[in-house]
C-alpha cells in the first residue's frame, strides 16, 4: 500500500510519518502531484498559519490536485481547516472541499486550546473501536462550526466540528499522531480504509 503525507512546508510531516511506522506503516513525504495522485491513501497535515499555507499551496499547485483526489484523503488540524472554503484566519481563501468557513474562538475563552479534550457523537468508519468521549490531543485557535459534515463534535465554550468527512475526505481537527492509542486507532481506521 502506498501511503503519501503531502509535505507542503507548512506540515508536522515527521510526527505523522513516525505514528504510522509505529502502526508498521512506511509513508513517502512529497508535495509531487503525480507521487500523491498515486497514492492509495493521502494524509494532509498541517501546523501553521492558514493564509501562508494557502500560499504555499498555490504556489507548488496542490490546489489544483487535492480537491480532486479520488482515493480517501485524511486532513488534520490546519489541514482540516484548508480544506473548507474560507478561514476567518486573516481572511483566507481555501481549497473548498467542505462548503463551511473556518471561525476564530471567542475572546473568552483560552485561546489556543492546547490539551486533551473530548469528541462524541462519533459516526463512521474512522471511528471504528473508538469509545464515545475518548481524548484527543488538541491545538488550535480556529475551529469549524457544527455543520452536516461532521463526523465527531468537541465542546470548548461552544460545540464544534472535531472532525468532517464527505466523500472520500476525511479530516480532523485534533492530532491523531499525538493522541496516544486512540489516535493510533483513528489513524490505523484511516489507513484500512
Amino acid at each position: 500500500m502506498k501511503i503519501v503525507i503531502i509535505d507542503y512546508g507548512a506540515g508536522n510531516v515527521k510526527s505523522v510519518q513516525f505514528a504510522l511506522e509505529r502502526l508498521g506503516y512506511k509513508a513517502i513525504c512529497s508535495n509531487d502531484a503525480e507521487v500523491i495522485k498515486s497514492a492509495d491513501k493521502v494524509i494532509f497535515p498541517g501546523v501553521g498559519e492558514a493564509s501562508s499555507a494557502m500560499q504555499e499551496i498555490k504556489k507548488q499547485e496542490l490546489d489544483k490536485v487535492i480537491p480532486f483526489l479520488k482515493q480517501p484523503v485524511l486532513g488534520i488540524c490546519l489541514g482540516m481547516q484548508l480544506m473548507c472554503q474560507f478561514s476567518e484566519e486573516n481572511n483566507t481563501d481555501c481549497l473548498g472541499i467542505f462548503p463551511v468557513d473556518v471561525l476564530k474562538f471567542n475572546n473568552d475563552l483560552k485561546v489556543p486550546q492546547i490539551g486533551w479534550n473530548v469528541i462524541n457523537n462519533l459516526t463512521g468508519p474512522l471511528f471504528n473501536d473508538v469509545k464515545e468521549d475518548a481524548y484527543v490531543y488538541y491545538v488550535h485557535s480556529y475551529y469549524i462550526p457544527k455543520n452536516d459534515d461532521a463526523i465527531a463534535l468537541t465542546d470548548y465554550g461552544l460545540q464544534y466540528a472535531g472532525a468532517i468527512q464527505k466523500d472520500n475526505f476525511y479530516a480532523c481537527q485534533f492530532h491523531p499522531e499525538k493522541s496516544s492509542s486512540i489516535g493510533e486507532q483513528i489513524l490505523k481506521n484511516f489507513i484500512e480504509l
